[in-house]
């Protein structure tokens, strides 16, 4: 079976599985019992044509659709707790599936941010005074040349006032990336590019002064989760976006309508991240410990933080599951 027929004759099943998600709302005792043993049987033949479109098709816009289907008809199918464990079980398991479950538009993120703050740290460093235009006025007290040290001349206050700044920034800017990330992509790629080249001009001009080791003790503790944060944030911009760029064989108002409820939680997920990086933030990087052991909180804290994502990617099914799946899906 070539890939066109595949999709021709299964989509009204898909279709239909997303309708009863959407009737849902989250909460499998909307539907009927009728409904319910629908609900189950669909989720049993995407789970079929998944692994189909995994080995035909892997790259396809299909595969990453099937992909999102099973991942939240499956909360729906298996959701015989309560519902007062519902956050836990969401927190703990169905937020990182949901992320790892479209590593393309994780990827992307990633780059728009990481990338622009590379090539603005490599300027910095070759041409500081022109670098120094993409700092913001609130951070030019950092960069101005100060005595050796943690503080690099830098008073508490003023420490504070910058990392305040720094966690206010993170938190606006991964609002931003996600709401306009649905202009196609556009507006979320411009947010995550401004903010990678603010933060590599800054990077890049304290290294140039002899003050890298500052930079270090001040965001790094903290600054690697948020910047993670700030990329799945744009992760859900990106993939509302795209669901207007390539909607696949949807329209573009059902496309939008099915990842917007994607994105809307993995926001919501990534909140207590946030949080979480800011108690690090006033407990850790304010303490006055030296670069190494900063770097090293902020590698095992941003490490565990993309573990967890690893962790929440599609199993690729066995060959047993493999044959199966081939049986139901026949």
């Amino acid at each position: 079976m070539n890939l066109k027929r595949f999709v021709e004759q299964r989509t009204s099943r898909w279709e239909r599985l997303e309708n009863l998600i959407g009737r849902s709302r989250g909460r499998p005792e909307r539907l009927s019992s009728s409904e319910l043993l629908e609900l189950g049987s669909l989720y049993r033949s995407t789970i079929a044509d998944l692994a189909w479109a995994r080995r035909r098709a892997p790259n396809d816009p299909i595969t990453q659709r099937l992909s999102s289907l099973a991942v939240r008809s499956r909360q729906l199918v298996y959701n015989t707790r309560r519902r007062g464990f519902a956050p836990i079980a969401f927190l703990t398991r169905s937020y990182w599936q949901l992320i790892a479950a479209r590593p393309t538009p994780l990827l992307a993120a990633a780059a728009f941010l990481l990338v622009p703050a590379l090539l603005a740290a490599l300027w910095a460093l070759a041409d500081p005074g022109a670098a120094a235009g993409l700092v913001p006025d609130q951070f030019r007290n950092v960069l101005s040349p100060g005595s050796t040290g943690t503080d690099a001349g830098l008073s508490f206050d003023e420490q504070a006032q910058f990392s305040a700044y720094l966690i206010v920034n993170n938190v606006t800017v991964s609002i931003l990336a996600f709401a306009v990330g649905i202009f196609f992509c556009i507006g979320g790629a411009w947010v995550l590019v401004n903010n990678g080249l603010v933060l590599g001009a800054i990077a890049g001009l304290l290294v140039a002064q002899g003050d890298g080791a500052f930079f270090v003790e001040l965001v790094a503790a903290h600054g690697i989760l948020e910047l993670s944060c700030i990329v799945i944030a744009g992760t859900a911009g990106f993939r509302m976006g795209w669901a207007l760029v390539e909607p696949g064989n949807r329209s573009r108002r059902e496309a939008l309508r099915a990842e917007t409820d994607s994105a809307i939680r993995i926001v919501v997920g990534t909140i207590p991240w946030f949080f979480g990086a800011g108690v690090i933030e006033a407990f850790v990087s304010r303490s006055g410990a030296a670069a190494l052991p900063m770097a090293i909180v902020g590698l095992i804290v941003g490490g565990g933080y993309w573990f967890l994502i690893w962790r929440g990617r599609p199993r690729e099914p066995g060959p047993a599951q493999t044959r199966a799946f081939a049986f139901v899906s026949r």
